[in-house]
Formats: structure tokens, sequence, C-alpha cells
């Protein structure tokens, strides 16, 4: 019988489901796969790409309206304490950025060390109070490394001196019958070329299609490693090898549900994008104007069009086929499912490291070359997407080298299935 399974050529659609259909039946079964392949990308996709967003805009942007305490060591002009102390605010009374309260301290760096201040100054003499009263140096001490500090009470005590070295220069200017403009000769004004989908992705669009690729690799693994390595530690591959069904059916048919299972996370993960975007716009709507710009500049926005939606999923499709035969090849060449899973983890680095590096895309010179990689040229190709630049070209290429690969892979599937030393080897 198992010369007839192996003989005849082409394959048969009805009994290729009827393989894939067992093995889709026996990942069902388990609930915690159906966590990892629907609810996990529901649930983790906005959490990470509008839930880290809103936290870190609303940090950031918080610590403008906090008021902190600031150290002050020596003597400091008055107009300085008030500019310091000052509140800034909008027409209708909303605290834009709220000053800082001004404390007393012996030893500038020790009240930062430990905690008394979040900044302190320290002036040696006496600083300029009017124009042409000479110069001074004022001591800014804050933990820099710091990203509290750093938005709180040091750029606060930064844009303050900014200006009050400004007003003097002006009232210097003044008396020379000069204005403002003396200063700035030529006004520079920055114009942001990018597109509005690129000011929208912002600085985390790198996360998309790292966990999409994250996704579709856990969402394959537990089907493809349970229909062969599970199998075959089960004994229940060799009943499946001696019925009168073709290997190459075999393999397809445990690829086709792989891929299935693969895809549902993929498309899950696709639903959870365009929901977390959906309530960024909406929460940004209601928002002040101090706020939006932060939190943009973060991202959490993924707003494409229908052609750019295809060739999200056509991607992504063609992703899932090929780390499904990687997985079922070195599931079948695995002696049992724990053995499989431990081939299979240093998969999850090979595929997550090339991710975590697109968040320096801007500085890479990426060829042609890097698409016809496979799955890494399809992250490539998804960050532009995301970005609001897709190229037909990259994207073609993408999905290609990923067909190419899931076939070369697939035969060596197919070739492990037909060695009685890989199948029986345990």
């Amino acid at each position: 019988m198992r010369a007839k399974a192996a003989s005849g050529k082409g394959l048969r659609p009805a009994l290729v489901w009827q393989v894939a259909a067992r093995d889709l039946l026996a990942t069902l079964r388990d609930r915690r796969t159906l966590n990892a392949t629907i609810f996990m990308p529901l649930l983790l996709i906005p959490l990470l790409t509008l839930g880290l967003p809103l936290l870190m805009g609303s940090l950031l942007g918080g610590q403008q309206q906090e008021r902190q305490t600031v150290g002050v060591s020596g003597p400091l002009p008055a107009a300085l304490r008030a500019a310091l102390e000052r509140d800034e605010t909008l027409p209708g009374g909303v605290v834009v950025r709220a000053g800082v309260k001004l404390q007393t301290v012996s030893d500038a760096l020790k009240a930062v060390q430990d905690g008394t201040v979040d900044a302190a100054v320290r002036a040696d003499g006496p600083l300029p109070q009017r124009a042409g009263d000479g110069t001074g140096t004022l001591e800014l001490y804050a933990k820099l490394g710091n990203l509290r500090a750093q938005a709180g009470a040091y750029s606060k005590v930064s844009d303050v001196v900014e200006g009050y070295n400004r007003t003097l220069a002006v009232e210097r200017l003044g008396t020379l019958g000069l204005d403002e403009t003396a200063l700035a000769p030529i006004t520079l004004k920055p114009v942001d070329a990018s597109t509005t989908q690129e000011q929208r992705s912002g600085q985390l669009a790198f996360l998309i299609p790292m966990l999409m690729v994250q996704f579709i690799l856990s969402g394959a693994m537990a089907t493809a490693l349970d229909a062969t390595a599970g199998e075959k530690e089960r004994g229940t591959l060799e009943s499946l090898l001696v019925s009168p069904v073709r290997r190459a059916e075999v393999v397809a048919g445990k690829l086709l549900a792989t891929t299935l299972t693969a895809l549902t996370s993929a498309a899950f993960s696709v639903v959870g994008f365009l929901v977390s975007s959906l309530a960024m716009r909406a929460w940004l709507s209601g928002q002040p104007d101090s706020v939006v710009p932060m939190v943009q500049a973060l991202g959490g926005q993924l707003s494409l069009s229908l052609g750019s939606v295809l060739a999200l999923l056509g991607v992504a499709a063609s992703a899932a086929l090929v780390v499904s035969a990687l997985l079922m090849a070195l599931g079948i060449y695995a002696r049992s499912f724990k053995e499989a899973q431990t081939y299979a983890a240093p998969i999850t680095l090979l595929l997550v490291l090339p991710a975590i590096l697109l968040q320096f895309a801007d500085f890479l010179q990426v060829g042609l070359g890097v698409y016809a990689i496979p799955v890494i040229g399809g992250q490539v190709a998804i960050l532009e997407m995301v970005r609001g630049a897709p190229q037909s070209l990259h994207v073609l290429l993408a999905i290609a080298a990923n067909v190419v690969g899931a076939a070369l892979l697939s035969g060596v599937a197919l070739r492990s299935f037909g060695r009685e030393e890989v199948i029986f080897r345990n």
C-alpha cells in the first residue's frame, strides 16, 4: 500500500483538503492556539500601536503641564525668576506649559542626584539684568539620560533662559534703533515634505511589519509542528502515509492547513491595525493642538488605500506560505514535538531581528536585492506601504521571493516525507 500511496502524478484537491481539514480540526481543539491566532493579535497590536503612542504622548506632554521643582544655587535676576515661575496659557485659560517651583539649595548637584529637585541651576556670580551688563554663566544640572527630566524641568529652564537672553538682546537693539528682526535677518521656515501617511505612521511604524510577521509565525507554528513532529511522536503519521493518499498530497494538505492558520493570524493582525488607527483618529479629534503633534510623531494611525490593503494581504499571504513551508520542513525532520520547538526557536530571532532594524531604515540604503530575500523583503515592502510609499516592483518582487522560497522548502519537506529514515526516526 505504501507503494500505491507514493505512485501517481498530480494532486487531487479533495484529498488535499481532507488532509488539511484533519490538521485544522486538531488545531481548533487547542484553545491556546486559538488565543495565539485570533485574540492575541486583536489585543496586542492595538495595545502596542495605539496604547504606546498615547502613553508616550501623554507622559511627555504631561510634563509640560506638570509643575516641577527646580533648585537654585546663587543669585538669579528677578526677571528670570519670574519667567521661570510664570505659566504659559492659551486665550481660554488652558495651561500649555506650567512654570516651575524654585527652591533654594546649597549643593545643586547633590540635590538633583538625591531627587530633592527635578533640576537645578547654579550661578557663581551676578547674571546680567540689562543689555550691556556683560555676560555670565548659569549651570543647569539634570539627569540628561532621564526622559522625564528632559521633557520637563530641563526643557523648561532651557527655553526660559533662551527667551531671557533674547529679551535682553532685543532691549539692546532698541537702544541702537533696531528691532528684533536684526537678530535673524533670514527666517528659516521648516516645511515637512512627508506625505500625510508618513507623518501619521510616526517613529513606531517599524512595529507593524515586525508584529505581523511575528503573529504569522506564531499562528503557523502550532499547526505545522503538531502536524509533523507531533503526529510522528503520537504514531499517527504512519497510518496517514499508508492510506491511499500520495505523499505530495499529504505535504500539500498540511501546508494548506498551516498556511490557513497563519493567514488567519495575519488577517486579524490587519484588523487590529485598522481598529487601532480608527481609535487613534477618534481620540485625537478631541485633544488639544499641543498634544496631537507629539502623539502623531510617535505613530499609531494607519491609513491605506484599497490597493495598498490588497498588496499588504498579498505580501502577508506569501510570507505565511514560506514560513509554513519552513516550519514543516523542520517539523518533519525533528524526532519529537519538543525537539521541533527547539529548532523553531531560532527562527523567531532570525525573523524579528531584521524587523527591529527597520527602525533605522532611514539610514539604510536598500537595494532591489533586499526584496528578493524571503520574508525580510516582505517586511521592508510592508513598511513602505505603512509609510504611504508603496512600490509595485518591490511588492511583486517580495511576493515572488516568498513564493519561490515556499516552493523550495516544500520540496525539502516532500523529500523528507518520502524518506523512511526521517519518518520513522524517534
